[in-house]
């Protein structure tokens, strides 16, 4: 009988799985992982109570999602939920109060620029950063009083890869069953499904060293789900892979919340997979400055614009004007401000009265509405200078 004892708490995955050679990790095949096994996880702290699983409300929704967006209903019950969530670094407030839910079974995308909190909020959801003030819960258990309850019920993608690439995707993992106590009798059952849900299963006796940085991407999202998560952290999950490659471990990602009801709770930095979202929170400056759906975020930043390139622009815009048409003067021609731009356009033609030649309509993008609520400069706040000096010294005194 193999002895599984990494050191507890954050990181112990990725630390705990170099100390182990090869051959013991495909000693544990045969291991009965439904005996007791320290985990870097534990058990629940004395008198904690069994939170409540995700449960989805058969025929619930909400007015957030999107149509089109999901298969699955969207839960009536929070899978996660803050409330005035605070942590200060010395004098720098990282996070300054920030309150939102995430329903079960939503796709939940939080956006912000470098340094605006949503990494030290996502690690505080985590149990990997203790709040300065506020609470929070997520698949039912209180961040601070349930912290190995909270671990037992999430997956989290890191945003650098922590597989260990001498081992094959099917050794990787039953490492992680181990870690996470999956009994016996559904480890077999639990590979084959993860691996079928990111389309590995032809790939499960390889060794990781052999794949690609999407399929080491879309392993690891399946090392995330394979002890039943109600929540899946995923941070910046694409970074680095090329288009193809992104849109394939989307539609993975959305096959998993909808055949295995898990909620996704997501971070990145491409606008377009942001559209994937039931709803977008931003956060900059350590506050939420927007919450809403893709949808009605970019009707809050403004209406259409139509360009339009006329004979002549100047008698074009003085009709338009006086048609009560919004008109400004662009650099080759008019912009005219209209909601549903693309049904005003045979109006705006008419009424333009002389010959048109070139209409562009643009929507409100969901780069226009980030570049809205954060504005356009580069900036590294004081958080950013805190955290890393802490994180410096941290392993610094590890070393």
């Amino acid at each position: 009988m193999l002895t599984v004892a990494p050191e507890s708490g954050a990181g112990c995955q990725e630390g705990a799985i170099r100390h182990w050679s090869r051959a013991a990790i495909v000693g544990t095949l045969d291991v009965d992982m439904s005996t007791s096994v320290p985990m870097p996880l534990g058990g629940d702290p004395p008198g904690a109570s069994s939170g409540p699983r995700v449960v989805h409300a058969a025929g619930s929704g909400t007015s957030g999602a999107r149509a089109g967006t999901s298969a699955v209903a969207v839960g009536v019950a929070a899978a996660v939920e803050v409330e005035s969530l605070s942590k200060h670094y010395g004098e720098v407030e990282a996070v300054k109060a920030v309150s939102f839910s995430v329903l079960t079974g939503e796709v939940f995308a939080f956006l912000g620029p470098n340094g605006a909190g949503k990494s030290t909020t996502i690690k505080m959801l985590c149990t990997l950063a203790r709040p300065t003030a506020g609470r929070a819960s997520v698949a039912g258990f209180d961040v601070e009083r349930q912290p190995k309850a909270v671990r037992r019920h999430i997956g989290l993608v890191f945003q650098d890869q922590t597989l260990d690439d001498q081992l094959t995707a099917e050794e990787n993992l039953r490492f992680h069953a181990v870690l996470y106590g999956v009994s016996h009798e559904q480890v077999a059952e639990r590979i084959d499904r993860v691996l079928r849900l990111v389309a590995l299963q032809d790939r499960r006796a390889d060794l990781v060293s052999t794949f690609s940085g999407g399929m080491a991407r879309r392993l690891e999202i399946a090392r995330g789900m394979l002890h039943t998560p109600a929540v899946l952290f995923l941070d910046e999950p694409t970074v680095g892979l090329d288009p193809q490659t992104r849109a394939l471990m989307w539609d993975d990602v959305l096959r998993m919340r909808d055949e295995e009801g898990v909620t996704i709770f997501l971070t990145t930095h491409y606008m377009d997979e942001a559209e994937n979202a039931d709803r977008i929170a931003i956060i900059d400056y350590g506050s939420i400055v927007a919450l809403d759906t893709p949808d009605a975020l970019k009707r809050q930043v403004g209406s259409d614009t139509v360009e339009l390139v006329t004979a002549d622009d100047a008698a074009a815009g003085a009709r338009l004007a006086s048609a009560g048409f919004q008109v400004s003067s662009g650099g080759d021609g008019l912009v005219v401000f209209a909601e549903n731009g693309e049904s005003q356009v045979a109006r705006l033609v008419e009424t333009a009265g002389v010959a048109v030649r070139n209409v562009h309509v643009h929507r409100p993008t969901l780069d226009d509405v980030f570049l809205h609520y954060t504005g356009r400069q580069i900036r590294e706040t004081p958080a950013d200078r805190s955290v890393g000096r802490s994180m410096r010294a941290r392993m610094a005194r590890r070393r």
